[in-house]
């Protein structure tokens, strides 16, 4: 009985195994992931040959670097329940509320430092846990529930603070937050960049991480799948409210007190930063990196614009449209689907 031998000469013993053949390199998708980074740097080189002696300065880079690093990590806590399908426009008022319970009970009050900031942690925890309740148990949409959550905060910080900016904060906050310097450059902005290799981290390569990226993506097909999605989403919030309290501390040792507006009007631009953040590194996707490249692209343009002279109201003109502009772009990275915020 004669056989028949099928194996060609790529597939036989005598050739070895097939090598896997090389994917060549997707061009248009690598200059999508890095186009915002290649437009920050545009602005620099553009700013750079206008006022080269001030803006091309490490004087001026320090300072932005240092200055932002608060909106950067709010940026990051508005990041986790994005990524889940979920706003926190609570987000701002926690800030404020934690730099307000450090000036109140580490000023008015003599705590120490350090309990002090972990009340102030505790306190942005309890708060994405409220969001988390009216938002799961009671099939409330997040926006409504996590906007009247914080108004319902700026109505408290302004009891606690009698209306009144706080000042007098411990200096060993305010020494570790912007006082101790790595290469010229405040330690805040090194706070936020580990805390963004973190989170990265976590969505990358860590179970609850991917989670999170699958409830956000579809909660049907996540919950069919085993995924205790409502779970998912409630430490999502507390996450966020977590990391908000942070952000808190750091504004507070970067200020030396607590105002009780002040911080509320971060929250537009945490909000740009996330979503023009989702068309870099990632895109389509809230990613950490992303957000930290899209803050400092905005506030390279605002500080920019400053120095040649722009009007206050740019500021407003810059985040307000940059957010609009990062929704759509967003969109478009995700051929249009419609996002699952409900």
């Amino acid at each position: 009985m004669t056989t028949i031998d099928l194996s060609t000469p790529e597939t036989s013993t005598k050739a070895g195994p097939a090598k896997p053949k090389r994917r060549p390199l997707d061009w248009k998708a690598e200059t999508e992931r890095f186009a915002l980074l290649g437009a920050w740097m545009l602005l620099i080189v553009i700013f750079g040959i206008l006022m080269p002696d001030s803006f091309l300065s490490w004087r001026n880079f320090s300072t932005m670097f240092g200055s932002q690093a608060v909106l950067v990590v709010l940026t990051l806590a508005l990041l986790v329940p994005l990524t889940s399908g979920d706003f926190d426009l609570s987000g701002a008022s926690v800030l404020t509320m934690s730099s307000m319970l450090i000036a109140v009970l580490n000023v008015r009050e003599g705590w120490p430092i350090a309990p002090v900031i972990l009340v102030a942690l505790a306190s942005g925890a309890v708060i994405g846990a409220v969001n988390a309740v009216f938002v799961l148990y009671f099939r409330i949409h997040s926006l409504i529930v996590t906007l009247g959550i914080g108004t319902f905060v700026n109505g408290l910080i302004l009891w606690i603070s009698q209306s009144q900016t706080i000042s007098g904060v411990s200096m060993d906050l305010v020494g570790w937050v912007i006082i101790n310097r790595f290469l010229g450059i405040p330690l805040a902005f090194f706070y936020a960049l580990i805390l963004a290799g973190i989170l990265w981290y976590v969505l990358e390569f860590t179970i609850p991480g991917r989670k999170l990226l699958f409830v956000g993506r579809g909660r049907e097909v996540s919950r069919l799948n085993g995924i205790a999605v409502d779970r998912v989403r409630a430490v999502s919030f507390m996450v966020s409210g977590l990391i908000s309290a942070f952000a808190g501390v750091l504004y507070a040792g970067m200020t030396g007190s607590a105002d009780p507006l002040s911080g509320l009007s971060l929250l537009l631009p945490a909000f740009a930063a996330a979503f023009l953040g989702a068309t870099t590194i990632s895109p389509g996707r809230f990613n950490a990196f992303g957000a930290v490249i899209a803050v400092y692209f905005l506030v390279t343009g605002i500080t920019g614009l400053t120095m040649l002279g722009a009007d206050a109201y740019v500021q407003n003109l810059f985040y307000g449209g940059a957010l609009v502009i990062a929704v759509a772009l967003s969109q478009l990275v995700r051929n249009r689907q419609p996002q699952d915020f409900s």
